[in-house]
């Protein structure tokens, strides 16, 4: 068996998209062979930590798969999927654990994770894999029967022919308060054979005594123009195509995938007037939009309006700025670009990007649409005509009467 020192490799050279720092970073503490006993992998949604976590797991255990390793694999596995010392966990429905149909529901999600690292396969985001426009929202977690059954014994298991006893834990943020101290312990009392790679979107919702116990690798926010390669070198897309989807992307390159160009583009014309009729304070139309948005779009739908919506603004700002209609990416647009800017020139853009931006943790953590794309509005009525918030970015909960009390 190879020493690590030895090894030759280019980080996730197959399949990884962008985070150069993050890969020279990995390859240096593999190359180093001071091996820490849990790694935390932190960054942006849809940026590819579950494929860091897979390709670091396959390179500890000898898999020439997600990374070239130049003849040097040990192992006669064609992937970390078919390893028996790679374990991958998601956080899971409570139907799942209370029913015990874990194991049942989780490996077809981990199917899709072997053909693509990059696959969404997480429940709160993806409730259903066999429709896809489903709209209700799973929450999933990491209880304590979970990790009781499944995480704990896997953890007392002893390597059967790698190097090492991998788990993976994706979305760790979302695990229970037990769970989260007993798996703690496991932390604190590490085996020479294991090693726990975790991910997570919010390393403020961890435990600050599960960080430390950890090496932290952050992995940043994706370029545009390494999401646009991604979707052409993987995904087959054509380079306007893929173009477009890179600038409305948000640096999600995951969600962005699954994304239609046409129904994007059409979306526009439904932004258009939702901005009309916030900026009209047009009550009905407001409500019927966001209620809309909520009951005809996914997690994934909403994101992506929230994207074309900060892109179209974005928009505004720099031809309002320049009046260079070459910079703009939504070019079919130019003449209601051009109309807004001579109208409302004193909007104030950016400051209306930034509400767009505070929406989209909102969406993630399942707060209902409606009410986002709602107090949205009016928030924007007042920006559109250049005046200050009248409720603070703190209490944004005083736009619904019935709950300012």
């Amino acid at each position: 068996m190879i020493e690590f020192k030895d090894l030759e490799f280019d980080f996730g050279d197959r399949r990884l998209v962008g985070q150069k720092f993050a890969r020279k970073q990995v390859k240096r503490i593999i190359q180093s062979e001071r091996i820490s006993h849990a790694y935390l992998f932190s960054g942006p949604p849809g940026i590819g930590k579950t494929a860091f976590a897979l390709a670091f797991a396959e390179i500890i255990n000898g898999i020439d798969n997600i990374t070239d390793i130049k003849g040097q694999a040990f192992s006669k596995k064609s992937s970390w999927f078919t390893h028996p010392d790679i374990n991958v966990f998601l956080p899971m429905p409570t139907s799942a654990v209370r029913n015990k149909n874990v194991s049942a529901e989780l490996r077809p999600r981990l199917e899709m994770l072997r053909d693509d690292p990059y696959e969404i396969v997480d429940f709160s985001l993806r409730p259903s894999l066999t429709d896809d426009d489903a709209s209700k929202n799973l929450q999933a977690f990491y209880p304590i029967d979970y990790f009781r059954e499944h995480i704990r014994k896997t953890a007392r298991l002893k390597p059967n022919e790698g190097r090492k006893t991998v788990i993976i834990l994706t979305g760790i943020e979302q695990m229970r308060k037990e769970a989260a101290n007993a798996f703690l312990k496991l932390l604190e009392e590490p085996s020479d054979d294991l090693i726990f790679l975790l991910t997570t979107d919010h390393t403020e919702a961890l435990l600050p005594t599960i960080i430390s116990r950890c090496q932290h690798i952050q992995l940043s926010a994706l370029k545009t123009g390494e999401i646009k390669q991604a979707l052409i070198t993987y995904d087959g897309l054509s380079e306007d195509d893929a173009d477009y989807l890179s600038r409305v992307s948000g640096g999600n390159y995951a969600m962005t995938r699954f994304f239609d160009v046409s129904q994007l583009k059409s979306l526009r014309k439904e932004i258009v007037n939702y901005l009309r009729a916030s900026y009209m304070q047009d009550a009905v139309q407001i409500t019927d939009t966001a209620q809309n948005w909520q009951s005809q779009q996914n997690i994934e739908g909403q994101i992506s309006i929230l994207n074309v919506l900060e892109v179209f603004l974005r928009d505004l700002l720099v031809y309002r700025s320049t009046e260079n209609s070459s910079l703009i990416t939504n070019a079919g647009q130019l003449e209601v670009i051009q109309k807004f800017c001579e109208t409302l020139g004193d909007a104030r853009l950016e400051e209306m990007i930034e509400e767009v931006n505070r929406c989209k943790p909102m969406i993630y953590q399942n707060v209902q649409a409606k009410y986002v794309f709602t107090v949205l509005a009016l928030r924007f009525s007042r920006l559109m005509r250049d005046l200050d918030l009248v409720i603070p970015d703190n209490e944004n909960h005083k736009h619904l009467p019935a709950l300012s009390g």
